[in-house]
């Protein structure tokens, strides 16, 4: 797009600012219609799961239902508690929202189709999920309210224990795929599967790995069954407790958005991305980015089905799996894949 710009005879500064503001928007809008309507999609699943109708009013079958709940919220007023700290109150949902719009920059939707195509792009999506705690955090400290201070430190406590294995797990990914890159990790997963299908996804030894993956970010988006962070049986709302009008719609909107990162994560680091799920040359006519879509979309469903099937566990128990199971699960796996490599790819060299 810059190159284009240069052709039309603007500045090669100007042409990069103006690129990037584009490439941001072409990004950012589709996402924030496509968070609209996975939370009338979550909402549905949810009604269909326990027998009942979900919205259907609002619109044709109940599709602009998210919108009016949005509309809402806008013409709400925006309350702010006597004894909270004003500046950190007001900009905590504004710094959970940046953060998760920021982390899109490096998802490839198709070959060639990806904002900056950096070659750390793994570490930078480690980096940014890693700042969405501060919002959290900060909201639950700022509001001077007990219980958002305990979800805040629910929250942060659960984040970095997540964020430990989720770590460990991708450095299993970025050893089979020799790169950090994403679209160069989606490019590894090609007609692998131990030689029994020639499909595109990662070795079957993964499997298990992407299973670890998974529960961990449902624990990372606090996601049921680890939503300790809003429990209203002990937190009300949790470190949303005081928010309301749009300053509340920022963290659902960031928390969506989240959800929708982890479920492209799944896709790109495991299940192939935007490349077909079977080497079939009829399933080449279908676009790339219609089949990363559609694979990102498979993983929401699965997310919401967790959250209709499965009870909330105790916190202890979420610390044990992170700490006791998936912490040295995923160190094994680091050393089983490891020496799967050596003696299949390098030939046993030392």
């Amino acid at each position: 797009m810059t190159a284009t710009f240069i052709e039309w005879g603007m500045d090669a500064g100007w042409a990069m600012i103006v690129a990037a503001i584009i490439g941001s928007l072409l990004i950012a809008l589709p996402l924030m219609l496509a968070v609209a309507m996975i939370i009338y999609v979550d909402r549905k699943v949810w009604a269909s799961i326990n027998l009942r109708r979900g919205p259907n009013v609002v619109g044709p079958f109940g599709l602009l239902q998210s919108f009016a709940d949005g509309l809402k919220v806008m013409l709400q007023e925006t309350i702010i508690p006597a004894a909270a700290n004003k500046g950190i109150f007001l900009i905590a949902p504004i710094v959970t929202f940046t953060v998760a719009l920021a982390a899109w920059a490096v998802i490839p939707f198709d070959a060639g189709v990806v904002l900056a195509d950096i070659n750390v792009g793994l570490l930078y999506i480690l980096a940014i999920s890693s700042l969405s705690v501060y919002g959290v955090v900060m909201s639950g400290w700022a509001s001077n309210s007990k219980y958002p201070f305990f979800s805040a430190m629910r929250a942060s406590a659960q984040m970095i224990s997540y964020e430990v294995s989720i770590g460990f797990i991708l450095v299993c990914v970025v050893l089979y795929a020799g790169s950090f890159n994403l679209s160069a990790i989606v490019m590894a997963q090609k007609g692998h599967g131990l030689g029994i299908i020639n499909g595109y996804w990662f070795n079957l030894l993964l499997f298990p790995i992407w299973v670890m993956f998974f529960i961990s970010a449902l624990a990372e988006t606090q996601r049921v069954p680890f939503d300790l962070t809003e429990a209203e049986s002990e937190l009300v709302a949790g470190y949303q407790t005081e928010y309301s009008s749009m300053s509340f719609a920022l963290f659902w909107l960031g928390e969506y958005a989240n959800i929708l990162l982890m479920c492209s994560l799944n896709t790109l680091l495991f299940w192939g991305g935007w490349l077909p799920p079977l080497d079939i040359p009829v399933l080449y006519y279908v676009p790339g980015i219609i089949w990363f879509l559609l694979k990102t979309f498979f993983f929401f469903f699965m997310f919401s089905w967790v959250m209709a099937t499965v009870p909330r566990y105790r916190y202890d128990q979420l610390m044990r799996l992170g700490w006791k199971v998936f912490l040295p699960l995923s160190l094994f796996f680091i050393v089983a894949i490891s020496g799967w490599l050596m003696f299949t790819r390098y030939g046993g060299a030392a």
